[in-house]
Formats: C-alpha cells, structure tokens, sequence
C-alpha cells in the first residue's frame, strides 16, 4: 500500500516543482514556449493512454478471446462521455481562450482556469490510481515498473503545467507565495481522484479492464479536446508537434523500459 501512495504523489510533486518556478521566473513563459510544453504534455498522454492502460485492458481480457477488445472499447468510450459530461456542467476557461466554456457563470477569470485546469487534472488522477489499483490486485498484465512509468511520465508533463499555471497569476499581479499555492492547488485534484480510484477499483476487481480505458478515453479527451488545439494554434505550430513527438517517445520508452 505505502508504494500505491507514492505512487500517487509522484505526479503531485511534478505540479508543484512546477508551480515553484514563480520563484525563479519573473515572467509569463513564451507563446512558443508554452506550445512546446502543451504539446509535450500532449505526447505524454497519448502513450500513457496506449501502453499504460489501453493495452493491459485488452490484455486481462484475453480470457474473451477475439472479444477480449470489448471491456476496454466501452471503458474507453464511457471515459470520453463522462468528460464531456464534466465539460458541459462546469464552467471553466482554458489558457489563451476569452470565451468560457459550461454553462455561465459569474466566476472569476482565474477561477474558471484554475476549474479548466482541475478538468484536465481528474483522469490523470483516475489513471495513476486504476494502474496502482492493479497493481495492489496482484494482476499480470501491470507491473511495478509500468505503473512507476505512468507515474513518472504524468509528473514530468505536470511541470510544465504547474508553471502555466502559476506564472500567468503573479503576472496577473498575485504575490509569489499565493501564485505558488494556487499553482500546487490546481494539481490537487490528481491524488484525490487518484486515491478513489483505488478504493474503488479494490472492491471491483472484475472492473479493472473497464477502469483502465475508462481513464484512457478521458485522457484522449482532454488531449483532442484542449491540449492539441492550444498546441497547434498561431503560426510555427510545428513546435507543437515535435514537442509531442518527443512527450509521446519519452512515455513510451519509460513504460517499456520500466514495465
């Protein structure tokens, strides 16, 4: 159980070391720059969604034979409906966009981002959670490597996206220390949601195969829904692209090479 809650934090302390940057930075990161890191951020989750968890689905579903796809196809598909479900009923504003998005409100600029941002926070947090879930489960397809691999790959895209997050808000004219907070706040969501997971995946183990591409298909989500778009928007959008290539590579060795 103590590697399952280590588990959980690693990702954690990537949003805060992030956030931390507020310290050393004096001002908001580049358009290009912050292309370049969505779009890291982007690669990340994809491998993550395909090695991490779609492929060990399928994989504790081969008892199914040539319908051991099912479990992870409506698992993937009640992922991306459960975000979409999320996306229409909370509002919330995504980095670089003036419109906001849900139903309205009279929320604060800052608070609907902080809201965007937990939106993309809940199924990193559900995906660390179900692969430790699976872990702790004794199940073969999902090793400790593969599941420090997702920890740490979904921690190094958190760092860059805890500095998104706390530059804009002291340059918005916050103090530091409330721009820090604020920035480990919007990660908080990923070991709370993380931690149900497992408790909840603990007492359905049958479950597990639904569990893990429930969390791929609301991380394809946010990827196709928010980070892609950010990414490629404005001009030299390869940036992004390549910057998602190597997310996606990175990811993908680690997962191999760890599981």
């Amino acid at each position: 159980m103590s590697t399952a809650v280590v588990g959980l934090l690693i990702p954690f302390t990537g949003t805060a070391a992030g956030a931390a940057c507020v310290f050393f930075l004096r001002k908001e990161l580049k358009v290009n720059v912050q292309r370049a890191l969505t779009g890291f951020a982007a690669g990340v989750m994809v491998a993550a969604s395909i090695w991490s968890l779609l492929i060990p689905a399928i994989e504790q579903s081969s008892i199914r034979g040539r319908w051991a796809f099912g479990p992870a196809f409506i698992g993937f598909w009640l992922g991306i409906l459960f975000l979409l479900l999320l996306d229409r009923i909370i509002p919330h504003l995504h980095r670089n966009i003036d419109q906001a998005e849900g139903p309205k409100s009279r929320l604060t600029r800052t608070t609907m981002m902080f809201l965007a941002v937990t939106l993309h926070n809940i199924p990193e947090g559900m995906a660390v959670g179900v692969v430790y879930a699976g872990l702790l489960s004794g199940s073969a397809s999902i090793t400790a490597g593969s599941a420090l691999a997702l920890a740490l790959g979904i921690s190094v895209q958190n760092f860059p996206e805890g500095a998104i997050i706390s530059l804009p808000l002291y340059a918005e004219g916050k103090s530091k220390l409330r721009s820090f907070r604020l920035g480990i706040l919007s990660g908080a969501a990923e070991p709370v949601f993380g931690a149900l997971t497992v408790i909840i995946a603990a007492r359905i183990l049958p479950a597990m195969p639904y569990l893990l591409s429930f969390a791929a298909g609301a991380m394809l989500y946010v990827v196709v829904e928010e980070l892609i778009p950010e990414m490629s928007t404005g001009k030299h959008s390869n940036i992004g692209v390549m910057s998602f290539a190597v997310g996606f590579s990175l990811m993908m060795a680690l997962d191999v090479a760890l599981g």
